[in-house]
């Protein structure tokens, strides 16, 4: 999933790769492990997780309100400066599946 940062200054977002619970809600061969990558647009990898409870950022995640719902789902907190990104999710050992890449952005509005 691609997304931009744009504004002036930077912004702190968490991104979340989903998939075990989405068989919750109806959805068909969910992927059941996945484990995500955060790139920056020159394709340099910022950060990596593979479920999201032994990421330095679970803690703040969790105190966010947006821990995914299953232990083997990931997450991840960073700092990002304007610019164009890329979140990669797939699954752990090649494994298919279904699943949903989430970017929150943190940043409170401006005034």
């Amino acid at each position: 999933g691609g997304f931009i940062v744009v504004g002036k200054q930077g912004k702190q977002v968490v991104v979340r790769g989903i998939g075990p619970s989405l068989a919750g809600f109806g959805i068909t061969g969910p992927l059941s492990d996945p484990t995500l990558e955060l790139h920056d647009g020159a394709g340099t990898l910022i950060s990596s997780n593979n479920n999201w409870a032994d990421g330095p950022d679970a803690a703040a995640i969790q105190a966010e309100g947006l821990a995914p719902s299953q232990p083997a789902e990931s997450a991840l907190q960073a700092t990002l400066n304007p610019g164009n990104f890329t979140a990669i999710l797939r699954g752990v050992n090649n494994a298919t599946g279904v699943a949903v890449v989430e970017i929150y952005d943190l940043s409170p509005p401006p005034n």
